[in-house]
Protein backbone atom coordinates (compact mmCIF):
# COMPACT_ATOMS: atom_id res chain seq x y z
CA UNK A 1 0.00 0.00 0.00
CA UNK A 2 1.49 3.78 -0.55
CA UNK A 3 1.93 6.21 1.76
CA UNK A 4 -0.48 8.21 0.03
CA UNK A 5 -3.42 5.71 0.57
CA UNK A 6 -1.77 4.96 4.11
CA UNK A 7 -2.17 8.80 5.02
CA UNK A 8 -5.88 9.07 3.54
CA UNK A 9 -7.11 5.75 5.49
CA UNK A 10 -5.57 7.30 8.38
CA UNK A 11 -7.35 10.97 7.94
CA UNK A 12 -10.49 8.59 7.21
CA UNK A 13 -10.10 6.90 10.49
CA UNK A 14 -9.56 10.34 12.27
CA UNK A 15 -13.03 11.78 10.34
CA UNK A 16 -14.88 8.90 11.67
CA UNK A 17 -14.12 9.60 15.18
CA UNK A 18 -15.19 13.07 14.73
CA UNK A 19 -18.00 12.02 13.02
CA UNK A 20 -19.04 9.56 16.20
CA UNK A 21 -18.09 12.60 18.48
CA UNK A 22 -20.43 15.17 16.93
CA UNK A 23 -23.20 12.33 16.78
CA UNK A 24 -22.82 12.05 20.18
CA UNK A 25 -23.36 15.88 20.93
CA UNK A 26 -26.37 16.09 18.95
CA UNK A 27 -27.83 12.63 20.87
CA UNK A 28 -26.31 13.77 24.41
CA UNK A 29 -29.25 15.61 25.29
CA UNK A 30 -31.66 12.80 25.22
CA UNK A 31 -32.56 11.94 28.90
CA UNK A 32 -31.73 7.99 29.47
CA UNK A 33 -28.92 6.82 30.99
CA UNK A 34 -27.56 3.13 30.57
CA UNK A 35 -27.22 1.05 34.06
CA UNK A 36 -26.11 -3.33 33.61
CA UNK A 37 -27.32 -3.07 30.04
CA UNK A 38 -30.94 -1.34 30.41
CA UNK A 39 -31.87 1.67 29.68
CA UNK A 40 -33.43 3.81 31.62
CA UNK A 41 -35.46 7.16 30.76
CA UNK A 42 -36.80 9.63 33.36
CA UNK A 43 -39.86 8.90 34.58
CA UNK A 44 -41.78 12.45 33.12
CA UNK A 45 -39.55 11.32 30.01
CA UNK A 46 -41.44 7.99 30.17
CA UNK A 47 -44.82 9.75 30.60
CA UNK A 48 -44.28 11.60 27.25
CA UNK A 49 -43.23 8.66 25.45
CA UNK A 50 -46.31 6.59 26.18
CA UNK A 51 -48.53 9.63 25.26
CA UNK A 52 -47.23 9.17 22.03
CA UNK A 53 -47.32 5.78 21.44
CA UNK A 54 -49.97 4.78 18.42
CA UNK A 55 -52.46 2.38 20.31
CA UNK A 56 -52.27 -1.24 18.74
CA UNK A 57 -56.27 -1.12 16.99
CA UNK A 58 -55.49 2.39 15.91
CA UNK A 59 -51.73 0.76 14.24
CA UNK A 60 -53.40 -2.58 12.74
CA UNK A 61 -56.03 -0.42 10.86
CA UNK A 62 -53.14 2.00 9.43
CA UNK A 63 -51.19 -1.16 8.26
CA UNK A 64 -51.96 -1.52 4.23
CA UNK A 65 -53.14 -5.26 3.51
CA UNK A 66 -50.43 -6.54 1.41
CA UNK A 67 -48.23 -5.63 3.93
CA UNK A 68 -50.52 -7.76 6.95
CA UNK A 69 -50.72 -10.39 4.48
CA UNK A 70 -46.62 -10.56 3.80
CA UNK A 71 -45.68 -10.11 7.43
CA UNK A 72 -46.13 -14.45 8.55
CA UNK A 73 -43.31 -14.55 5.63
CA UNK A 74 -41.36 -11.95 7.00
CA UNK A 75 -41.25 -13.40 10.53
CA UNK A 76 -40.96 -16.95 8.88
CA UNK A 77 -37.40 -16.23 8.10
CA UNK A 78 -36.68 -16.07 11.74
CA UNK A 79 -36.17 -19.86 11.51
CA UNK A 80 -33.08 -20.10 9.36
CA UNK A 81 -31.95 -17.04 11.09
CA UNK A 82 -31.54 -19.16 14.19
CA UNK A 83 -30.52 -21.90 12.19
CA UNK A 84 -27.45 -19.80 11.09
CA UNK A 85 -27.41 -18.28 14.05
CA UNK A 86 -26.10 -21.62 15.91
CA UNK A 87 -24.29 -22.62 13.18
CA UNK A 88 -21.98 -19.70 13.65
CA UNK A 89 -21.58 -20.61 16.93
CA UNK A 90 -20.66 -23.92 16.06
CA UNK A 91 -18.15 -22.10 13.25
CA UNK A 92 -16.20 -19.88 15.53
CA UNK A 93 -15.98 -22.22 18.92
CA UNK A 94 -14.47 -24.55 16.17
CA UNK A 95 -12.51 -22.81 13.68
CA UNK A 96 -11.39 -20.02 15.45
CA UNK A 97 -10.13 -22.25 18.28
CA UNK A 98 -8.07 -24.38 15.56
CA UNK A 99 -6.67 -21.02 14.01
CA UNK A 100 -6.25 -18.99 17.44
CA UNK A 101 -8.47 -16.05 16.22
CA UNK A 102 -9.90 -13.48 19.11
CA UNK A 103 -13.54 -14.41 19.17
CA UNK A 104 -16.22 -11.65 17.80
CA UNK A 105 -18.61 -11.03 20.61
CA UNK A 106 -22.23 -11.48 19.73
CA UNK A 107 -23.39 -9.07 22.22
CA UNK A 108 -21.93 -5.75 20.43
CA UNK A 109 -23.69 -7.14 17.01
CA UNK A 110 -27.20 -8.20 17.96
CA UNK A 111 -28.97 -5.20 20.75
CA UNK A 112 -31.77 -5.46 22.14
CA UNK A 113 -32.61 -2.24 23.79
CA UNK A 114 -35.86 -0.47 21.13
CA UNK A 115 -37.79 -1.93 23.92
CA UNK A 116 -37.40 0.17 26.46
CA UNK A 117 -39.10 3.10 24.17
CA UNK A 118 -42.23 3.71 25.83
CA UNK A 119 -43.50 5.08 22.52
CA UNK A 120 -43.59 1.98 20.59
CA UNK A 121 -46.51 -0.19 21.04
CA UNK A 122 -46.15 -3.97 21.28
CA UNK A 123 -46.14 -4.95 17.66
CA UNK A 124 -43.83 -1.80 17.27
CA UNK A 125 -41.76 -3.35 19.75
CA UNK A 126 -41.80 -6.94 18.56
CA UNK A 127 -40.87 -5.55 14.93
CA UNK A 128 -38.36 -3.88 16.65
CA UNK A 129 -36.74 -7.21 18.45
CA UNK A 130 -36.90 -9.01 14.75
CA UNK A 131 -35.04 -6.38 13.13
CA UNK A 132 -32.27 -5.52 15.89
CA UNK A 133 -31.81 -9.56 16.11
CA UNK A 134 -31.72 -10.32 11.91
CA UNK A 135 -29.53 -7.48 11.09
CA UNK A 136 -27.12 -7.68 14.12
CA UNK A 137 -27.11 -11.69 13.15
CA UNK A 138 -26.15 -11.02 9.83
CA UNK A 139 -23.32 -7.67 10.66
CA UNK A 140 -22.25 -10.58 13.11
CA UNK A 141 -21.88 -13.43 10.68
CA UNK A 142 -19.89 -10.72 8.18
CA UNK A 143 -17.60 -10.14 11.13
CA UNK A 144 -17.05 -13.41 11.19
CA UNK A 145 -16.50 -14.33 7.54
CA UNK A 146 -14.23 -11.04 7.05
CA UNK A 147 -11.99 -12.65 9.90
CA UNK A 148 -12.01 -16.15 8.24
CA UNK A 149 -11.15 -14.13 4.26
CA UNK A 150 -8.37 -12.18 6.37
CA UNK A 151 -6.55 -15.30 7.06
CA UNK A 152 -7.26 -17.28 3.73
CA UNK A 153 -7.60 -14.93 0.81
CA UNK A 154 -6.97 -11.37 1.93
CA UNK A 155 -7.01 -10.06 -1.71
CA UNK A 156 -9.19 -7.57 -3.18
CA UNK A 157 -10.96 -7.79 -5.94
CA UNK A 158 -10.52 -6.66 -9.15
CA UNK A 159 -14.39 -5.18 -9.75
CA UNK A 160 -15.54 -2.95 -7.31
CA UNK A 161 -17.56 -4.50 -4.15
CA UNK A 162 -21.02 -2.97 -2.43
CA UNK A 163 -19.55 -3.93 0.88
CA UNK A 164 -16.30 -3.48 2.61
CA UNK A 165 -15.23 -4.77 5.58
CA UNK A 166 -12.79 -3.35 8.10
CA UNK A 167 -10.02 -5.59 7.15
CA UNK A 168 -10.80 -5.08 3.37
CA UNK A 169 -8.31 -2.08 3.32
CA UNK A 170 -5.01 -4.05 4.08
CA UNK A 171 -5.85 -7.02 1.69
CA UNK A 172 -3.13 -7.04 -0.75
CA UNK A 173 -3.91 -5.78 -4.40
CA UNK A 174 -5.12 -7.84 -6.81
CA UNK A 175 -2.46 -8.97 -9.56
CA UNK A 176 0.08 -7.72 -7.30
CA UNK A 177 2.24 -10.93 -7.28
CA UNK A 178 5.47 -9.37 -5.53
CA UNK A 179 6.51 -10.69 -2.59
CA UNK A 180 3.29 -12.50 -1.82
CA UNK A 181 3.84 -15.30 0.46
CA UNK A 182 5.37 -12.86 2.97
CA UNK A 183 2.85 -10.15 2.57
CA UNK A 184 -0.01 -12.99 2.76
CA UNK A 185 2.05 -14.36 6.02
CA UNK A 186 1.75 -11.01 7.49
CA UNK A 187 -1.83 -10.85 7.18
CA UNK A 188 -2.44 -14.11 8.83
CA UNK A 189 -0.43 -13.18 11.28
CA UNK A 190 -2.51 -9.86 11.84
CA UNK A 191 -5.72 -11.91 11.67
CA UNK A 192 -4.78 -13.54 14.88
CA UNK A 193 -4.08 -10.42 16.51
CA UNK A 194 -6.84 -8.71 15.97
Amino acid sequence: MSEKIKRILEEIEILEEKLKEEIATQEGHMAYEIKNGRVNFEQDILAIQREKMKKVIAYLKDIPFLHLLSSPLIYLMILPALIFDVMLFTYQQVIFRIYKFDFIKRSEYIVFDRHYLAYLNPIEKLNCLYCSYFNGLMHYAAEISAKTELYFCPIKHAKKIAYKHRYYKDFLVYGDESDFQEKIQALKNKSQLT
